[in-house]
């Protein structure tokens, strides 16, 4: 069974989908004053963090109120969280809630550097927060993407995306947040294809045989839904269909960054003798959830990447996955990727760009 580790009997109950939503809707929109409060009540206090580069990692409620979550508040005082899916499993043991969606609020002062607009801004997010015994986070992955956050300000340091950039609409059958525990046998399902989605991409042969024709050709066209849509971070856009998910994503990224090659028994030991591999894999009726820190391992060898020359350096990517599956198919894929990590790994400082861009 490809979902090994993911335990579709043991999903958290409704009790603990409610407290972590309230937790979490209250840290967002805690005044200051009350922000350190706000900040324990959700996460245990040696909570490990790690967010997205600028933030990165922090030890501790302590540190992550500095570096995350106290300058998020200062630049966006009237924060709010908007979830537009939320579901939760058991993997390997460990308790997690996930989620999509956005953080709104005025952006009244400068963010990582970004210009303050002092209009809305929406911050895209990725969040994976395992649960500890006493129902608080003690760790938590926060894909937050950044790069968008710039586009929206007016200062975007990349040339055009090959997709569509823009906000990412919540799941075309309007029940991502999912407030109960979900039939086991469709949860299980759920991760299963994905699973067996991802052995497709595994075993294609890039080296050999990498064109458009044969990624729209080979096995992973038996799981996408006719009508997929694949909403990816900031710098790649969203795309629609099979054909514009090669076009637009999967294609040039294949050419750009060359990952171990053979089955995906062979794919997967390899990735991990590099440190790279899922701590997230569940499903939750028709929703399932993969990610990594990092979750990709790659060579930049090919260039064409967001306009980039290839640069032969290895790279990690730090990626989560949210699937819908409808109607027997994989209908949609929203991809938290952090962009400002990997262009770091390939010695592009997209932040001093910005810098430039705004100079």
């Amino acid at each position: 069974m490809l979902s090994e580790g993911f335990d579709a009997g043991a999903s958290p109950p409704g009790a603990l989908r409610a407290q972590m939503a309230t937790a979490l809707s209250a840290l967002a929109e805690a005044p200051m004053d009350d922000l350190a409060d706000a900040l324990n009540h959700l996460a245990a206090p040696d909570c490990t963090w790690r967010a997205a580069c600028q933030m990165d990692a922090a030890a501790g409620n302590a540190a992550a109120l500095a570096r995350i979550w106290h300058p998020l508040k200062t630049a966006l005082p009237d924060l709010e969280r908007r979830d537009t899916i939320r579901v939760a499993g058991v993997y390997q043991g460990r308790t997690y809630v996930a989620a999509t969606g956005h953080y709104c609020g005025t952006m009244r002062g400068d963010w990582l550097g970004i210009p303050a607009t002092g209009r809305t801004v929406n911050v895209r997010y990725g969040e994976v927060w395992q649960i500890g015994p006493d129902g608080r986070a003690v760790q938590a992955n926060l894909l937050w993407d950044v790069l968008d956050v710039m586009r929206q300000a007016g200062v975007w340091p990349l040339g055009p995306s090959l997709g569509v950039e823009g906000a990412w609409p919540g799941p075309f059958t309007a029940d991502g947040v999912r407030m109960a525990p979900s039939d086991p046998d469709e949860s299980r399902a759920s991760i299963e294809q994905t699973l067996a989605m991802h052995r497709t991409l595994a075993e294609h042969d890039d080296r050999a045989n990498l064109s458009r024709d044969s990624l729209i050709a080979m096995p992973q066209r038996d799981h996408w839904h006719p009508r997929m849509m694949w909403y990816g971070p900031a710098g790649i856009g969203t795309t629609r269909g099979l054909d514009g998910f090669v076009d637009g994503h999967q294609l040039p990224f294949r050419i750009a960054f060359h990952r171990p090659q053979g089955t995906f028994e062979e794919v997967t030991a390899e990735r991990n003798r590099h440190g790279a591999g899922h701590y997230i894999r569940i499903g939750d009726g028709p929703y399932s959830v993969t990610g990594g820190w990092p979750s990709v391992y790659a060579v930049h060898a090919g260039g064409g990447f967001c306009g980039m020359p290839p640069t032969g350096r290895p790279v990690f990517m730090r990626v989560m996955d949210f699937y819908l599956h409808h109607e027997g198919l994989i209908r949609e894929n929203w991809v938290p990727l952090d962009m400002l990590d990997l262009f770091r790994q390939m010695g592009v400082d997209l932040m001093a760009r910005m810098a430039e861009v705004r100079r």
